[in-house]
């Protein structure tokens, strides 16, 4: 089992995840083109793909998804609140199935179990990706913890956390107040602390990768976010990885 980012941030979100011959891209906020240049940069191509996962309907994790998804013929996952609010109606794409955030199916050899997170989203959901033995334990975009959340992530492999900003940049940034309170918010995005917290509250006994993302550009930076998470765990701040915009992150093997 190994997974690798596209890209993480609000410019664009996207993560593949590969178990034998099966690969599931968890959302895709970038254009067309830009997707099949960042899918290159990993050796993949879209004919590669066999199918697409849909976390929520903001333009950062959905925005590519429905032109990807008709020009290689790929099905969609998403629950009903998100295809709503994207105005799509399952019968007209062909693929597109509706699931339960609270119901675990299977793409190929890989086992998804959606689970829902509080986020100013219709029905937003994240996911766990498994092969039966290993498991990817992925949080993007939740405005605060939960025990259901506590719960799903707990004794994973590898986690993809959120680490969205440093509490003191955003409090003291150039972001509109309104904008300000709805990040900080329950249903906004985790701060390093609060993910920090998160961590710690978790079994990490079986932890081999654990990577910070969705870091925003102007209230948070990778050093930070290192460290909040490395205190969680008592390991070296280097051990932490960080998925970036530009590159998000390499191929890591569970």
């Amino acid at each position: 089992m190994r997974f690798a980012s596209l890209g993480s941030g609000s410019q664009g979100n996207a993560l593949v995840v590969e178990v034998s011959r099966t690969r599931v891209l968890m959302d895709c906020g970038f254009p067309l083109r830009e997707t099949l240049r960042r899918l290159a940069r990993l050796g993949l191509d879209p004919a590669m793909l066999d199918a697409i996962v849909v976390t929520h309907e903001h333009d950062d994790h959905v925005g590519g998804v429905l032109r990807l998804a008709r020009r290689h013929g790929l099905p969609v996952w998403l629950t009903h609140g998100t295809a709503r609010a994207i105005g799509l109606d399952p019968c007209v794409l062909a693929g597109a199935t509706l699931i339960d955030g609270h119901h675990s199916f299977a793409v190929g050899d890989i086992e998804v179990q959606p689970y829902p997170v509080p986020h100013d989203a219709r029905e937003a959901v994240q996911f766990v990706f498994g092969d039966g033995c290993r498991r990817l334990g992925v949080l993007t975009d939740t405005g605060c913890s939960t025990p259901h959340i506590q719960e799903t992530l707990t004794g994973c492999d590898a986690l993809v956390l959120e680490c969205n900003h440093d509490p003191q940049m955003l409090a003291s940034g150039p972001y509109p107040e309104r904008l300000k309170r709805r990040i900080a918010s329950r249903l906004g995005h985790l701060g390093n602390d609060a993910s920090a917290e998160l961590l710690a509250s978790l079994d990490t006994t079986r932890l081999k990768h654990i990577v910070a993302a969705h870091l925003s550009q102007t209230n948070n930076a990778p050093e930070l976010a290192r460290h909040a998470l490395a205190r969680a765990l008592d390991c070296e701040p280097e051990w932490i990885g960080v998925a970036d915009q530009d590159e998000g992150f390499a191929w890591r093997t569970i």
